[in-house]
């Protein structure tokens, strides 16, 4: 199926590592060009040298998100060497790990900071070119916006709330015919994952346990198989696909983990 991305130009935020890295290389594979954007140097280094070895276009831009004109920046390079922007893919951000219990207030205002308000800021810096294009929006949320998790409420509150953006951006934007879907990744193998599984004293134990309650297959899904999610949200063929929360998670979240 071709996507018809072809030379069309798409922010993809912590676009270095892990799921957005997927998307980025699936981005590249149907020749869309991606504006990566992430804080380590070393990983969207490797990865921009990777794009250009098989023939693709990209920007790499290297910096920290949280503050407005940051987002602004990242906006204004992308149309200074593309002239366009096509679609803004919001996946920066991590678990954090700051409860309620184990937090404090700084630190849920921090938490929020780091993976709320830059979903917000970038689509706003980014808007009119958005329209010009008809773009797409896809915000990349998590199951512990649904499930809660415990002990992460900065994360749990800051992925709800992108929940609730996508619905009310898709409303907003309509007019506009630019389209804003959400997608909720639960079990997935990122580096971030691997990090939080070592903090228990059997990771591989803990691991089997999580796996043997997905439905489907009993795996982990796969970060490319988020990323193809992401990238047909972006095209034309999910053209009157708007203000959705799409499951790419093998059943995990609403089929009957007592029956498997």
């Amino acid at each position: 199926m071709d996507l018809k991305l072809k030379d069309k130009v798409y922010i993809v935020t912590g676009g270095a590592k892990g799921i957005g890295e997927a998307i980025t290389m699936e981005l590249v594979a149907e020749g869309a060009i991606p504006v990566i954007v992430g804080r380590s140097e070393a990983a969207g280094q490797a990865l921009e040298k990777k794009i250009k070895s098989l023939g693709g276009k990209c920007l790499n831009i290297v910096t920290e998100l949280g503050e407005d004109d940051l987002c602004r920046g990242i906006v204004d390079q992308a149309i200074q060497t593309f002239g366009q922007i096509d679609g803004v893919v919001n996946n920066a951000g991590a678990n954090d790990g700051v409860g309620l219990e184990s937090g404090s207030p700084s630190r849920f205002k921090q938490s929020v900071m780091t993976n709320l308000t830059h979903y917000y800021d970038m689509v706003h810096y980014a808007l009119p070119y958005l329209k010009e294009s008809k773009g797409s929006i896809v915000n990349i949320s998590s199951k512990t916006a649904v499930t809660g998790q415990g002990g992460t409420s900065g994360y749990a509150a800051s992925k709800g709330a992108q929940l609730a953006l996508t619905r009310e951006w898709a409303v907003e934007l309509a007019p506009y015919s630019i389209r804003v879907n959400a997608i909720l990744p639960a079990e997935v193998m990122t580096p971030l994952y691997r990090t939080w599984l070592n903090t228990f004293d059997n990771p591989d134990e803990k691991l089997a346990r999580i796996v043997e309650k997905i439905p489907l297959e009993k795996r982990m899904t796969e970060a490319a198989e988020i990323a193809a999610m992401t990238v047909f949200l972006l095209s034309e063929r999910s053209a009157h696909t708007t203000g959705q929360w799409l499951f790419v998670d093998g059943g995990y979240v609403h089929l009957d983990r007592s029956t498997t």
